[in-house]
């Protein structure tokens, strides 16, 4: 017989009246607060202003929340939102992608390379060390959540997800955790073997491919998120992971191109 791993964690640490701390929310702060050291770290080792890295940190925080977001919103409910408008703001009831995270994520630092006269490039490279830590921090959030989870195996470390049903399930958040923390293991072991002077963009190629490649292939295992989803090869995840492969292959492979796509503006 088969020894399965029963899952049944409260997702609230606390509860004071209405007020509740939840593991999620635990988890999602301190990606940024850890986050925030290591960056505070390679920042000194570059000689850069700690007021510097506080306005990087506003503007990350702000763009990861709203694209994570509006990303939910747009891309797996738009027709809810769209009859309920209103409801895109509150996000304590839940509903955040992390494909709609990225692309806050990268069109805020844009504007804040080109405020604050950095190459774009520069901060791209770097943030992608503490954005993959985030990426573990988050899913095992949602593993704290009993959500987003895969689907039925026979494997020995399958889950059973009691808030869900009784069938031992593949726990993909913890593949995805494990997978994002030895990315973050990686860039960070490359960045201090090259001394804080990576090639650029090499750090943030690598990131994409990594990051989204092994995101498509998980997604196989997971069950759907949504409704439509059910019945597609490819699932909205999937789909919206190819085109963040793509540029990182275009990054890595053409570099010339890559020089003025991202440090010039």
């Amino acid at each position: 017989m088969l020894n399965f791993i029963t899952w049944n964690p409260d997702p609230e640490i606390f509860q004071i009246g209405s007020f509740a701390i939840r593991w999620y929310g635990l988890l999602f702060a301190s990606a940024f607060i850890v986050g925030y050291f290591i960056m505070q770290r390679i920042f000194k080792h570059e000689n850069l202003p700690a007021n510097l890295l506080d306005k990087l940190t506003t503007y990350a925080i702000i763009a990861t929340i709203i694209g994570a977001r509006l990303g939910h919103c747009l891309f797996y409910d738009l027709e809810y939102y769209m009859s309920h408008p209103f409801e895109i703001i509150l996000i304590w009831k839940g509903g955040l992608a992390s494909h709609g995270a990225a692309i806050g994520l990268l069109l805020a630092l844009y504007l804040f390379a080109k405020k604050y006269k950095k190459p774009y490039i520069w901060i791209l490279d770097r943030i992608t060390i503490v954005v993959a830590l985030a990426g573990c921090f988050i899913r095992l959030g949602n593993l704290m959540n009993s959500e987003i989870f895969g689907k039925p195996t026979t494997l020995p470390w399958g889950f059973i997800y009691t808030r869900y049903d009784n069938i031992p399930r593949h726990p993909t958040q913890i593949y995805e955790a494990l997978s994002y923390f030895l990315i973050f293991i990686f860039l960070y072991v490359y960045y201090w073997k090259k001394k804080g002077n990576p090639k650029p963009g090499f750090m943030f190629g690598i990131f994409l491919i990594l990051v989204f490649s092994l995101r498509f292939l998980i997604e196989f295992l997971k069950e759907p998120q949504v409704a439509f989803e059910t019945d597609m090869v490819l699932n909205m995840g999937q789909l919206l992971s190819i085109p963040f492969i793509i540029l990182g292959l275009i990054i890595i492979l053409w570099p010339q191109r890559k020089k003025h796509l991202f440090i010039k503006f």
